[in-house]
């Protein structure tokens, strides 16, 4: 069955009832009188009964107008609670979205970086819910350019158009081995001395790879790799476990599986990445994620 009304109609309904005349609905409901008419009509007609006795003097309720005013009551109270519930819901998720700080990060600074600024960020006063995602270099500027992230912490060479990188500060890559391994007695490792080691290299096309090929190639070095992992955490745990020796950031270090490892600066040549802020340019920034930025700024500084 179709339905030929609105709810406009049941408040025309509704305000002739109550005020018993189509001039005085019309003035409540700031409408022309002949407007508020045709409203009862087509009520009338979807409905099939004539809701109203009109005479000169007094316009009257019939017994189908008796029985839809509970009905109409009753529907666009419906209406009215619904939107008003949507309304605060909206207002919530405002709400909820902008006391949220998404930040896209490589997982090596966390420990020595981020975690730092969160509890400066903290002492501030913030109480905004942090998310974080924690990716690659190229997917944190991927996720930054497309807008999935607020700002983004990473390192890479080349960036995604319409955004801009902020350098905080300069990341050396290391050898991380175990404790107990002969080249973690050492003060600095020379890349001739892990040419046969059980080398655990970043994946080729990762930032800190590539990073590591330009360097060797300048100096027509080539290290053989035993195991190849996109994610630092990997080699972490497999340096941890002594499968091999790791060429890894400094800032790795500061992790909880870096704790347990001993890194050693490599020289001839010497090799460092650039850590720093990615945004889309012209990005306006709340006052929470301006904060959690100065707060990273600060951690960066020291």
């Amino acid at each position: 069955m179709r339905i030929n009304f609105d709810f406009s109609d049941l408040e025309a309904f509704l305000a002739v009832r109550d005020a018993g005349s189509f001039r005085l609905a019309s003035d409540r409901l700031n409408l022309s009188q002949s407007a508020v008419t045709r409203r009862i009509q087509k009520l009338e007609t979807a409905l099939g009964s004539a809701l109203f006795e009109r005479t000169t003097r007094a316009v009257k309720p019939t017994l189908a107008a008796k029985r839809l005013q509970a009905r109409a009551e009753a529907i666009l109270e419906e209406v009215r609670e619904t939107i008003q519930s949507m309304q605060d819901e909206s207002v919530a998720f405002a709400h909820q979205r902008n006391a949220i700080v998404t930040v896209a990060t490589i997982p090596t600074v966390i420990g020595s970086l981020l975690l730092p600024a969160l509890h400066a960020f903290r002492n501030q006063g913030f109480n905004s819910r942090i998310r974080l995602m924690d990716l690659t270099a190229n997917e944190v500027a991927e996720s930054v350019a497309q807008g999935e992230a607020d700002f983004g912490i990473c390192s890479i060479p080349t960036l995604e158009p319409g955004t801009d990188f902020e350098a905080l500060f300069e990341d050396a890559i290391t050898l991380a081995a175990h404790p107990d391994h002969p080249l973690a007695q050492m003060e600095r490792a020379h890349w001739k001395e892990i040419a046969d080691e059980t080398l655990i290299l970043p994946a080729r096309g990762t930032g800190n790879r590539l990073l590591i090929d330009e360097a060797l190639a300048k100096v027509r070095r080539q290290l053989i790799w035993t195991f190849e992992v996109v994610r630092t955490t990997t080699a972490l745990e497999l340096a941890a476990e002594r499968v091999g020796v790791a060429l890894l950031p400094l800032s790795a270090a500061k992790s909880h599986a870096g704790k347990s490892l001993a890194f050693r600066p490599m020289t001839a040549p010497g090799i460092t990445r650039q850590i720093g802020l990615l945004a889309r340019i012209g990005e306006k920034n709340t006052e929470a994620v301006a904060a959690f930025k100065d707060a990273l700024r600060e951690v960066a500084s020291r």
